[in-house]
């Protein structure tokens, strides 16, 4: 009982942390998408306006689920496709330094898509009631 107790209050912790951080990504790109031209890597040929709406659904809507802890381990993959794409494609020419970043957030999201949110999460309290 005590390991659930001490896993999910660690789980808390790297959720409000890691999508509190991402926000901050996030929320700035919201500005750059009512710009009147808007300059964005287009990694996926999807066009710049696109590429950087994808960055900011994930940066700030996947992130703020997270946080909730809602939908968690469906929240991480726009995260984890969206941190591989800076740290291989944005940072591509950059120092390794640059990369560690997102490739940190990478690993962060990918536990969370293992481990799920915890039992302090709404996904948490909503199995609990579904009693699985």
């Amino acid at each position: 009982m005590r390991e659930s107790l001490e896993k999910s209050l660690v789980l808390l912790i790297i959720r409000l942390g890691a999508g509190g951080m991402m926000l901050t990504h996030g929320i700035p790109k919201i500005n750059r998408l009512m710009a009147d031209e808007v300059k964005f890597a287009d990694p996926f040929g999807l066009g710049p306006t696109i590429s950087l709406g994808l960055a900011t659904f994930a940066e700030v809507l996947c992130a703020a689920l997270i946080m909730i802890g809602f939908k968690v381990r469906l929240a991480t993959i726009p995260l984890m496709v969206t941190m591989l794409t800076a740290a291989f494609y944005a940072h591509w020419d950059d120092p390794f330094g640059r990369k560690e970043l997102p490739l940190l957030y990478f690993l962060t999201f990918l536990g969370l898509l293992v481990f799920g949110g915890g039992k302090f999460s709404i996904d948490g309290i909503m199995g609990k009631k579904r009693g699985i």
